[in-house]
């Protein structure tokens, strides 16, 4: 029954995030907000919505395992598994796109600002405004740096308002309670196989908050629009450890064992500098799309046994 609930309380936070990422586009595009803005901020911050309320929710509930290995996991599918099917797909060898090496090396920096701050233990209320300050800051550096391809961005048909913030309201209720049994459900599957919480959250719930990341990263290929499938693996991963993780830790200090964890987050780290050297040598090849899911291959073989 775990199971079931946790099928459809992953289905509720993917539909869910649908809908707020395609309203929050609409009612962005209506204002007026800068296209490059949209794609490069709302579509991540959107797909990082089921990572942000289960984080929280896990971390409310006392569950602070479930909360770091969401943020971990999530990242190591979203280079690992997303960039990966994402060469696959793609038909070109390379693009121009030099800008995403800047991207890149804030994700880099934002990951190893991460690792110092579990050294003590913890993620402190400090610790998370420095992390949501690194976020506002590369917004800002978002609309500095205006050129940007990731700007393509439309939608067809009218847009009704009140329709548009109707369904934005039901997303996050679909969010906000897809959370809440994702983690409980989580949690029981973990009691009854008499595994780690944080072995449940970093296969079952990153994977499955990874999926959004996955669906529209497809979609933006089959359209012709890699930047935005590249754009939104960035700016996913950056989101998660800095306005996920800083609002989580804000809200309620999280603990951290980085001495028990070393593998995985070191996992983090080692396919976030290979995410560099991918946007640094442009490296958009299913090469590298085969070392990624080797990498994953060895990394679940890893954790599992």
């Amino acid at each position: 029954m775990d199971f079931v609930i946790f099928t459809f309380a992953i289905g509720a936070l993917i539909f869910g995030s649908d809908l707020i990422i395609t309203q929050s586009e609409k009612i962005a595009i209506k204002f007026h907000i800068p296209k490059s803005i949209i794609g490069a901020t709302l579509v991540a911050f959107g797909t990082s919505f089921p990572e942000l309320l289960t984080t929280i929710t896990a971390n409310l509930n006392g569950k602070p395992d479930i909360a770091i290995s969401n943020i971990v996991g999530g990242n190591i599918f979203n280079i690992t598994l997303v960039l990966s099917t994402v060469l696959f797909i793609f038909k070109r060898k390379s693009f121009n796109s030099s800008f995403f090496v800047k991207d890149a090396s804030w994700v880099t920096i934002a990951t190893i600002i991460f690792i110092l701050m579990a050294i003590d233990g913890k993620i402190s209320r400090l610790d998370s405004i420095l992390l949501i300050v690194g976020m506002v800051s590369y917004i800002c550096f978002l609309f500095k740096d205006s050129s940007k391809l990731i700007n393509n961005i439309e939608f067809n048909g009218e847009f009704h308002l009140f329709k548009g913030i109707l369904l934005f309201i039901i997303g996050l209720f679909l969010v906000v309670v897809g959370a809440d049994f994702t983690v409980e459900s989580a949690s029981a599957i973990a009691r009854s196989f008499n595994i780690s919480e944080w072995l449940i959250g970093i296969i079952l719930i990153s994977f499955g908050t990874s999926l959004p990341e996955l669906a529209i990263s497809i979609s933006a290929i089959m359209k012709g629009k890699a930047e935005i499938a590249i754009g939104n693996i960035i700016g996913s991963n950056l989101a998660n450890v800095t306005i996920v993780l800083g609002t989580t830790g804000f809200i309620r200090d999280i603990p951290i064992s980085l001495q028990n964890h070393i593998f995985d987050i070191a996992t983090m780290f080692a396919t976030t500098v290979i995410l560099l050297i991918i946007t640094n040598s442009r490296l958009y090849i299913r090469p590298m799309g085969v070392l990624l899911l080797t990498l994953l291959t060895l990394f679940l073989s890893k954790i599992v046994v």
